[in-house]
């Protein structure tokens, strides 16, 4: 059953999207997707400065990050946090009341990355931007203010996909990050799960859809569901990563995508924990305005980013 307070939300969330015209593009919809997220926005927390940007050279093209610090002195924790969007829209700003707050509640700087977007930019684009703002955070550390002892990595959605997929590749090139938060990932492309026979409609992500987005992000059907780099679930070995945040929603298609991964990395050894997200559904934190519950599963989040790397 889902939160009675989320059914006020898709309310109002389908009204405002029932304004884009049919056959919208991607650069469209992304527009729209920006308006809509200004519009909702919450006041940013006090003392959380928002206004530092810089631009970071990669493979994949320059890539630009806004870091979102919390009044507090010494060096940081961080959280290199990658925004959801099905890899064709968002950016830092669409996602600015969970950066915020996590900065705020768990006293970090979160870095949150506007990476390149599908179909323009299909895979590897994405990932090897990400993986070179994780390169530069850890070499930049201390211009930064930052712990290079405490580097924590998060995102929901696609963003959570390449949370995943990148620390797998920092592990392997032994950048020792503290920590990760996967928020409603995409794990695997496997559309027979039951989750996604009981929640084919979504709300907000519908499966009959998820074949043409995938594609857009990569079109090789056999290299998106066995390259680690695209599906974390396929790599050999999930052992030596780090403590990991897996937060669900039981009423979201990626429900059991995301709860294999939770299992495949506590039986490699990783230290976890599980949110099932009871009466939530994909996307939930865009409703923070909307939903107490949301509020606090993200408070659930920032408690344990401080116990963990705080």
């Amino acid at each position: 059953m889902t939160t009675p307070d989320l059914l006020r939300f898709l309310d109002f969330w389908e009204a405002r999207w029932a304004s884009l015209p049919p056959g919208a593009t991607p650069a469209e919809r992304r527009q729209h997707l920006e308006t809509i997220a200004r519009d909702m926005r919450l006041p940013t927390p006090p003392g959380v400065r928002t206004d530092e940007e810089h631009r970071i050279d990669s493979a994949g093209g320059p890539v630009r990050v806004r870091l979102f610090r919390p009044d507090r002195h010494g060096a940081h924790p961080a959280l290199i946090y990658m925004h959801g969007g099905a890899w064709m829209q968002g950016s830092p700003e669409t996602q600015w009341d969970v950066t915020a707050r996590l900065a705020d509640w768990a006293g970090l700087t979160v870095i949150s990355v506007d990476y390149a977007l599908a179909p323009e930019h299909p895979f590897p684009a994405a990932y090897l931007q990400v993986l070179s703002v994780i390169r530069w955070t850890f070499a930049n550390a201390a211009r930064l203010g930052l712990d290079p002892g405490r580097i924590a990595i998060g995102g929901d959605s696609a963003g959570g996909n390449l949370a995943a997929v990148t620390a797998l590749t920092a592990r392997d090139e032994g950048l020792s990050l503290a920590a990760q938060l996967l928020i409603y990932p995409s794990c695997d492309f496997d559309h027979t799960r039951p989750s996604c026979v009981e929640n084919a409609e979504g709300p907000l992500l519908r499966v009959s859809g998820m074949a043409a987005t995938n594609a857009m992000y990569c079109p090789d059907v056999t290299q998106l569901r066995t390259d680690p780099r695209i599906t974390p679930l396929a790599a050999e070995s999930h052992a030596g990563l780090p403590p990991t945040y897996v937060a669900l929603a039981h009423n979201d298609p990626l429900r059991d995508s995301g709860r294999a991964y939770a299992e495949a990395l506590e039986a490699a050894g990783v230290e976890l924990t599980l949110d099932p997200g009871e009466g939530l559904i994909h996307g939930y934190l865009r409703a923070l305005p909307f939903c107490p519950a949301c509020e606090g599963s993200l408070r659930r989040m920032a408690g344990w980013l401080t116990r963990t790397v705080g």
